[in-house]
Order: C-alpha cells, then sequence, then structure tokens
C-alpha cells in the first residue's frame, strides 16, 4: 500500500485510553498491559523473518502454534498458507472477523534496527532483499495479541470471533483464496474489522464511510523492436525509447485527459526491464504497474487510453505494444451503518482527538474481498514516530518505512473493542 496522503496534513495527537465505566473495556485495558511485551517480540521476530506472498510457512506456524495454545478451533491452510482462528464465546451472539495480513515485500530493508531483515531470495529474475516494507508483521503481532486477550475472556464473550490471518495481500488473491475456502464460513460471520498501519500521527485512528482506498488494476506493456548494435540504432527499433516515451504518454492520461475533480486516479510504472548490456539495443522491453481509481467509468475510461496511448507511440517509434490490463482491482468500500455504529468505539480507543474522518486515499488492499460478503469496516493506524512530522517519513514500500511500535497497543486495543462492541450492538445477550 502507498502512503496515506490524506493524513500527512494533520498535527500529532495525544495517545492514551480513555477511561471507561463498561466492565470488559476496562479488563481488555488490564489485559492489555500484561500482553503487549509478547506483541513486541511477535512483531520483532516477524519482522526479522519476512516471507513473500503466498510463502508465509513460518509466519503461519508461529500463528497457528500461539491460537493452538490459545486453546481456539484452528483452521489451516486456508488460502494456501492462511490462519483460521475461533474463538466462541460463553455467551450466545452473533460472529464477527478480525483480519491480519501476513506477507513481505521483495525491498532490501535500510531501517538500521537489531531486528533488520537480511532475508534476501529471487524475485522476477532478480536478487533482492526481503522485508515487511508495508508493515504487516505488527499487524499479526497486533491481532495475536487481541486473540491472547479476548480468549481470557472467554465466558464474557457474547458471541463468536474468528481470527483471520492472510496471506497474499501485496496484489497476489490472498484475500480471495481465504475467501474461497471458507474462511467467513461455519460459522459464518456478520462483519469483518481490519487495521494497516500508515505515517501518521503515533496512535491515531483514521477512516472515511463509503469508498476509502482505491481499486488498483494490474499494468503490464511489453514493447518489441528489433534488437541491433548500440552504435547502429538505425539498423534496428529501439524498444528502450520507446517505452521512455510510453512512460510519460501515460502521465497525461491522468494529467490531461480525465476529470480528476470528479475520482481520483493514479496511472504508475514500477517497473522497466530491457536489455542486459550497454552496447546492445534489446529486442523487448516489459513495463509493469498500476492503474488506480475510485470510479468505474473512469476505470473503463483510463484502461481505453492507456491502451490507445501505448499502442499508438510504440506504433509512431516503428516498434509494437502489447497492453495487458488486469480489472481484478476493488475498491475497500467502509459500510456506512457500520462505521457510524463504531465510531464511537473507535473515537474511544484512540483518545481524546485521535480519531479522524479522513478524505479517500489511492492506496489499496485486497480487503474488500471479504466486504464483497459481508459489511466491513478498514481503517488506518498512524504510526510515525511522536513528535515527528508524518509527511517527512518514508512511505509504505520503501526501503525506510518505520514503525513507531508506540502505535501497538492502540492496535491492539481498538481491534479488541471494536470486536467486543460489535458483539454487544448487534444483538448479543447482555
Amino acid at each position: 500500500m502507498r502512503r496515506l496522503l490524506a493524513l500527512l496534513a494533520l498535527t500529532t495527537l495525544p495517545v492514551h485510553a480513555q477511561g471507561s465505566t463498561d466492565p470488559l473495556a476496562r479488563e481488555i485495558e488490564q489485559r492489555l498491559e500484561q500482553v503487549m511485551p509478547k506483541v513486541i517480540a511477535w512483531r520483532r521476530d516477524i519482522h526479522q523473518h519476512p516471507e513473500l506472498s503466498f510463502e508465509e510457512k513460518r509466519t503461519s506456524a508461529l500463528v497457528e502454534k500461539h491460537l493452538r495454545a490459545l486453546g481456539l478451533e484452528v483452521q489451516a491452510p486456508v488460502g494456501k498458507t492462511g490462519v483460521v482462528g475461533i474463538l466462541r464465546g460463553g455467551r450466545p451472539g452473533p460472529v464477527v472477523a478480525l483480519r491480519a495480513d501476513m506477507d513481505a515485500l521483495p525491498v532490501t530493508e535500510l531501517v538500521d534496527l537489531p531486528f533488520k531483515s537480511t532475508v534476501r531470495t529471487m524475485y522476477n529474475g532478480m536478487e533482492v532483499g526481503v522485508m515487511h516494507a508495508c508493515g504487516h508483521d505488527n499487524h499479526v503481532a497486533i491481532l495475536m495479541g487481541v486473540a491472547e486477550i479476548l480468549t481470557a475472556m472467554k465466558p464474557r464473550i457474547p458471541g463468536t470471533i474468528k481470527f483471520l490471518f492472510q496471506p497474499a495481500e501485496e496484489g497476489l488473491g490472498g484475500a480471495k483464496a481465504m475467501v474461497a475456502d471458507g474462511a467467513l464460513m461455519n460459522p459464518k460471520a456478520s462483519a469483518i474489522f481490519g487495521l494497516h498501519v500508515m505515517p501518521g500521527p503515533l496512535g491515531s485512528l483514521n477512516a472515511r464511510p463509503g469508498g476509502f482506498l482505491a481499486a488498483a488494476d494490474g499494468l503490464e506493456i511489453i514493447v518489441k523492436g528489433r534488437q541491433t548494435h548500440g552504435s547502429s540504432p538505425w539498423l534496428g527499433v529501439d524498444p528502450i525509447v520507446v517505452s521512455s516515451q510510453i512512460v510519460l504518454g501515460l502521465q497525461t492520461i491522468a494529467s490531461r485527459q480525465i476529470n480528476v475533480a470528479a475520482a481520483p486516479a493514479v496511472i504508475t510504472v514500477g517497473m522497466i526491464q530491457g536489455g542486459n548490456r550497454g552496447n546492445i539495443i534489446p529486442d523487448s522491453v516489459v513495463m509493469i504497474g498500476t492503474i488506480r481509481t475510485f470510479d468505474p467509468a473512469m476505470r473503463t475510461l483510463i484502461h481505453e487510453r492507456v491502451k490507445r496511448t501505448a499502442e499508438d507511440i510504440a506504433r509512431a517509434g516503428g516498434a509494437t505494444a502489447v497492453v495487458n490490463l488486469q480489472t481484478s482491482g476493488l475498491i475497500t468500500v467502509n459500510d456506512n451503518t457500520l462505521f457510524d455504529k463504531m465510531t464511537p468505539t473507535l473515537r474511544r480507543t484512540a483518545g481524546e482527538g485521535g480519531f479522524n474522518v479522513v478524505g479517500p486515499v489511492m492506496g489499496s488492499e485486497d480487503f474488500p474481498e471479504f466486504t464483497r460478503e459481508i459489511p466491513g469496516l478498514f481503517y488506518a493506524l498512524g504510526s510515525s514516530p511522536k513528535g515527528s512530522d508524518p509527511a517527512k517519513q518514508p512511505a509504505n514500500h520503501s526501503p525506510l518505512f518505520f514503525v513507531d511500535e508506540g502505535a501497538l497497543p492502540v492496535g491492539v486495543r481498538s481491534l479488541a473493542n471494536l470486536a467486543v462492541d460489535y458483539l454487544r450492538t448487534a444483538g448479543a445477550v447482555q
């Protein structure tokens, strides 16, 4: 995911637990202090041992061992490498799901930490580092902590809680695979909650009703030229020059060809691969990127113009362009009724002034694969160091991305309270 741009203008906010007369909220707060050393240790361990999408075997094993030790019902593997834990409360009530994603990214970590990742792997034919550059290590540790707190409160839980530890959020269909394997069924959840660490005031909780995160469609362009010696470009067709022109041409779609005042949109080329020697003009170039949109009609228009732009520029240079577009991206939509119902919980758990309704964000998630089936609420957890300017902090997916662990208690507190409050307000016996 990308930086939560809408949060950057916010000032640093106080982070503390609000006092509450509710006995379950007080118990969560008491148990929170006890579990946090474990949450920090889990997070650091997972951070030091990152795994790419659908390769999260070590992480899944750690999660499964913990859930079984708590005495929960465990389903694994779900969605290839996912894990589901089921807590059946001691009192009758509905079913709610909490989700954490587990995968890391092909990024070489540059943050100087005692638990820095040194893992290396091959990705897209290149040797790269592996890093939790999107912060999913924090999500896993947070949900493991929530599971421990709520399991200890089992006799007083009014309903059932499903803990979903999801693989492959980073564009590879992990949520879809879990849904296909029945992660939301037996028993069927009636709502789902999830969070994501992002640059923002430490411990702040940030969300909006309706469309929150953009749909991200995959973009691949293969430019085919004609290979020749680097000294004689006129004897071939240079796909690198043509690709450079295509990259620039694509940027005019959002800036000049569509009404971004109606709905935001971003076209990004994140990888260009072509050639292997300085004195050889290669035969072809491959470009991979994403198209992010909030509006279905605009999405269709952009797809049409991306194809036209790439093909016409290539033709003008004597090359050809093959454009492949994936249309599986979904907008992350927060259910309006659920958002209104749970806003008091988010305000309380963030502390005074710590909850913010923000604008749409161009980052994307596969969380909406779950909300195709049931209502959901997704929110951002501000994780920039206290006293820092979030605008100057490295974004998610940066090799310098850093999460201040001071945000983790708010993540545990918010998810635990959302689960309990939802079960009670959704019709559980008091």
